[in-house]
């Protein structure tokens, strides 16, 4: 049992162990400066055309730095095919509308993740509907995905949490025996393989994300991955004004192609470019530090690091950590209060279920209530209610701590503070 009234607490009047800032997420440096000025020296900043130009050299696909990108991206994740956007929020809703899912359908979503991840579904008249989560993973559950399963599920979008791989046998499996299409949310999870398989490649369609805090990054950005022509092509229009495309091309499935401007930047993909080239050096040092954290966690056992499961390969764009009260005898939040006066920086929760936010609980997105009162979607009866994810619930309000420092530029150093301050906290 901890004792949080020993007065050599800081929060009680102690010397904190650490009033060192923690550093950002600071990634780039001298190749992504040589990059961005050579893009710039182009004068060309993009080269995106909104409109059917099979003649022109770039245009409709882009400029040569979107294009060497999207390649070597392919390549590294051995796909066929890379189609960059400005955000991996414009991925999942270009994701969404290439595989032409919309009213009338279900889509089974986490409820533990960034809100983008069902708002897709509602952007094209979808209802999401939330299965629950493995509290060693925040995954979503194979057997919770199949409970929420009815005739108007027409696909799975899967968020590897945290870094950490899904169960990727069993949710194949699941979509194989219910043809469904499966769209892999790989924003936290560069480089994360299961079973010697890049996560992202597993499904119809997986997305990366760009964004300034994640393993890599440019800022904002996002890329889809796919092997198939026709999905590249429809993540394509959508990307870039379809609109104006598909009758000039003689495009005949036009539904759900209605474009919008998700282009990436020439200045952008030329970072993203040179930060690629980084990730498994960055990646390494990023586990080295996990690592270092998690042996020093062994011994509390009131704290459980989630260590991803047997045949995968997490990359840990955080270290999720549940803290279990019945042992330490505190509850989460006071000992967080506590760890961080000592000068840690660990985070309360993750987010919300996402089935409590306003727009699910009023069940209105658009005019009218549109998505949820059309009535192509009025025979589905998605599960909103407080206790309807138990397990993401518990993770959120009761157990999931994390920490977001284990990555460059901070060093073994660091995490040594980290640990010296839970040995603190904890009285041992």
């Amino acid at each position: 049992m901890l004792n949080l009234k020993n007065s050599g607490l800081a929060i009680n009047g102690g010397t904190p162990i650490r009033t060192k800032p923690w550093l950002d997420n600071f990634t780039t440096g001298e190749a992504e400066e040589k990059a961005a000025l050579r893009a710039l020296k182009s004068q060309y900043l993009s080269l995106f055309e909104g409109s059917h130009t099979p003649d022109a050299p770039f245009s409709f696909w882009g400029g040569p730095e979107v294009q060497r990108f999207e390649k070597a991206w392919a390549d590294y994740y051995h796909t066929r095919y890379a189609v960059s956007m400005n955000s991996a929020t414009s991925c999942l809703y270009a994701a969404v509308g290439a595989l032409n899912i919309g009213y009338g359908d279900e889509v089974i979503c986490s409820p533990y993740t960034m809100s983008a991840s069902a708002a897709c579904a509602l952007a094209y008249g979808a209802i999401p509907v939330f299965a629950d989560v493995e509290e060693n993973s925040g995954c979503l559950d194979p057997q919770s995905i199949r409970a929420r399963l009815t005739p108007r599920t027409k696909a799975i979008i899967l968020v590897h949490q945290f870094g950490l791989p899904a169960d990727m046998d069993a949710i194949m499996q699941i979509c194989r025996e219910h043809k469904l299409f499966l769209i892999e949310d790989c924003a936290q999870a560069h480089r994360a393989k299961f079973k010697d398989q890049f996560v992202g490649t597993f499904g119809d369609i997986g997305i990366f994300s760009l964004n300034v805090n994640k393993s890599i990054q440019s800022g904002e950005g996002g890329v889809c991955v796919v092997n198939s022509e026709e999905l590249r092509y429809r993540l394509g229009l959508i990307r870039n004004h379809g609109e104006a495309v598909v009758g000039p091309a003689g495009y005949e499935k036009i539904e759900g192609t209605l474009g919008f401007n998700y282009r990436m930047t020439e200045v952008t993909a030329a970072i993203a470019g040179a930060q690629l080239e980084k990730l498994d050096n960055l990646t390494a040092q990023r586990l080295d530090l996990v690592q270092s954290m998690i042996e020093g966690l062994e011994k509390f056992e009131f704290l459980k690091p989630l260590r991803g499961r047997p045949g995968s390969d997490p990359t840990y764009y955080v270290l999720p950590i549940r803290f279990l009260k019945e042992i330490a005898g505190v509850s989460r939040n006071e000992f967080v209060q506590c760890a961080n006066q000592e000068g840690a920086l660990f985070y309360q929760g993750y987010v919300k279920p996402l089935y409590l936010q306003p727009i699910y609980q009023r069940k209105t997105c658009f005019k009218f209530g549109y998505p949820f009162s059309a009535p192509e979607n009025k025979d589905s009866k998605p599960d909103y209610t407080t206790g309807s994810c138990p397990v993401a619930e518990r993770l959120h309000y009761h157990e999931m701590m994390i920490n977001e420092h284990i990555r460059p530029p901070h060093t073994r150093t660091d995490i040594d503070d980290l640990k010296a301050i839970v040995q603190k906290v904890s009285g041992t």
